[in-house]
């Protein structure tokens, strides 16, 4: 018996964080579906655990959510708790940045959000509540020059998770926001890449990204993925509107080292 047996969950992207905690809430015996737009992160996946429920979606793509959310809603009934990890992350300042990429990394890194809230809302409120947990960034409180886009997401995920959390209060629906450091993701080794070159030797990058966390360290997914289960679960059953750092001491220590 795990710490979610019986619980449904829901979680968008098929990699990184994403990827670890569907595995961990599978382990914890929850039921999963991703949704994921990368069919080959998503045969990856399958192939990690096949108890989970992997099904190609544009999480920014009204009608392919809909979709998925009512082929869960047959074959479960209801939602407990939803994870919103999927993320796109360009580069450029807001004048380099095309107008197209800007709307496209919101309507992926926020609107998504709503699109899970407004299917899976009225499935939780069938369960009597639930938890909704949305991966920010260390980026929506301080950020690098040219990532005009990327950080004008994550800064709005924090205000929607607390507009979120009061809304759905009284239908005993959490919502809590979590914002990482740099983490071993394919997101931070495109940041790899993008700042060293294509051709780059990515785990030396790591750790020179590390070196700039007090803890002296990247982050790992499965690590984030320990933070987003415990906020989904009973036991932080007073917790919501809230944002949780978890960043190796980043911005406690910025411009320290």
């Amino acid at each position: 018996m795990g710490e979610f047996t019986g619980k449904i969950a829901l979680v968008t992207g098929t990699t990184g964080i994403a990827r670890a905690t569907a595995l961990h809430l599978a382990r914890e015996g929850a039921e999963v579906t991703c949704l994921g737009i990368d069919e080959t992160a998503n045969a990856a996946l399958r192939e990690a655990d096949q108890r989970l429920h992997v099904r190609r979606t544009d999480v920014a793509a009204p009608s392919e959510v809909e979709a998925a959310f009512a082929e869960l809603e047959a074959r479960s009934g209801g939602l407990d708790v939803i994870v919103n990890s999927a993320a796109v992350h360009p580069y450029g300042d807001a004048v380099s940045t095309d107008h197209e990429t800007f709307m496209r990394c919101l309507a992926v890194n926020v609107g998504s959000i709503h699109l899970t809230a407004r299917s899976g809302v009225p499935l939780m409120r069938r369960r009597g509540g639930g938890a909704i947990v949305n991966l920010s960034s260390v980026q929506g409180s301080a950020c690098q020059p040219n990532v005009a886009a990327y950080v004008a997401s994550k800064g709005a995920i924090h205000a929607l998770t607390r507009a979120m959390a009061l809304d759905f209060a009284p239908d005993r629906i959490r919502v809590v926001s979590v914002s990482p450091g740099s983490v071993r993701t394919p997101i931070l080794e495109l940041a790899a890449r993008t700042f060293d070159g294509p051709d780059t030797d990515v785990e030396a990058v790591f750790r020179r990204f590390g070196e700039a966390h007090p803890i002296g360290r990247i982050g790992e997914p499965e690590e984030i993925a320990a933070l987003v289960a415990f906020l989904a679960s009973e036991r932080a059953g007073f917790i919501t509107g809230s944002d949780h750092r978890i960043d190796g001491g980043l911005l406690a220590g910025i411009g320290v080292r």
